[in-house]
């Protein structure tokens, strides 16, 4: 069962980061993913395993808020109205996005201990008529077991 991908934070070929639900709530996940993995063969390796720890509401709601405003700057860049000296955030939303880092810090970093380890499946819903970005649709996931 696919479930959705609130937010992405960290991209390289795909998804690395970010927030998605796992068994119908919000976890934050990260890639183990490193560069120039080899095999015993030379051979490269994607060894594309996720940590998956739950969050609480309270952050879930923060981080969705904050995304939401990385995703106005990014709309606004996207169609010129916003100086790439501005990233992150538009003028008007910076001092709520530093309020809103203030209240996150910490709080969306993995504890290993506190997390449970898959692969996923990411793709592109095409159900959606709302989009984050130009020319992007929401993602989902789907978790798997590792083997």
């Amino acid at each position: 069962m696919f479930e959705p991908v609130y937010t992405d934070s960290d991209f390289y070929d795909h998804v690395r980061q970010g927030i998605a639900d796992y068994q119908g709530k919000p976890h934050l996940f990260q890639s183990e993913w490193r560069d120039f993995q080899t095999g015993p063969d030379g051979e490269y390796l994607d060894d594309d395993t996720f940590l998956l720890m739950p969050i609480e509401q309270s952050v879930f709601q923060l981080a969705l808020e904050d995304w939401g405003i990385w995703c106005r700057w990014e709309n606004a860049f996207k169609l010129g109205t916003a100086p790439p000296e501005s990233h992150p955030v538009l003028p008007e939303d910076r001092d709520r996005h530093r309020e809103i880092q203030r209240l996150l810090k910490g709080c969306l970093e993995i504890d290993p201990a506190k997390s449970v380890r898959k692969s996923a499946e990411f793709r592109r819903r095409n159900d959606y008529t709302e989009f984050r970005k130009p020319n992007d649709h929401p993602l989902e996931v789907r978790w798997f077991d590792l083997e």
